[in-house]
């Protein structure tokens, strides 16, 4: 498929590409899904086994977090540069969840469906993530404070 030219204002009124128009960060199919992980995440934590292992609980609870929240802080940072440092940050946090999903399990929190799902939450994450990245870098504007 042939893409037509992209302009990505980040961070403002208007993000176009062949995908759409993003206005907000709610609207970037990444920070949705690194939602669903984090939810998963959250319930996954509730079970009465992972619910009282309360170190691991609170780093997995704060490794998906900073996977969504880092999507958030870069759309809104007005640049494309510091988008894309944010977005790899959140990379780095999604695979801290997938390493502390793997701890879960061989604990006996999870099960391995279980671990499987959440690991496949942040990997397709980490891909979102780094399509956007992709985009990013060859957008020829540069960001809403560089306009």
């Amino acid at each position: 498929m042939l893409l037509k030219e992209e302009e990505f204002l980040v961070s403002s009124i208007e993000l176009t590409s062949y995908m759409g128009t993003i206005e907000s960060f709610e609207d970037l199919d990444s920070w949705r899904k690194a939602r669903e992980l984090c939810q998963y995440i959250f319930e996954l934590t509730l079970k009465p086994a992972f619910s009282k292992d309360f170190s691991l609980v609170n780093q997995i609870r704060a490794s998906s977090g900073s996977g969504m929240d880092n999507i958030a802080e870069g759309f809104n940072r007005g640049g494309n540069k510091e988008f894309i440092q944010f977005l790899y940050i959140s990379n780095g946090s999604l695979s801290e969840t997938q390493s502390q999903l793997y701890r879960a399990l061989d604990r006996k929190h999870i099960t391995n469906d279980e671990h499987q799902k959440g690991y496949g939450l942040a990997d397709e994450t980490i891909r979102l993530n780094t399509g956007m990245i992709r985009y990013l870098k060859s957008a020829k504007i540069k960001g809403k404070k560089f306009l």
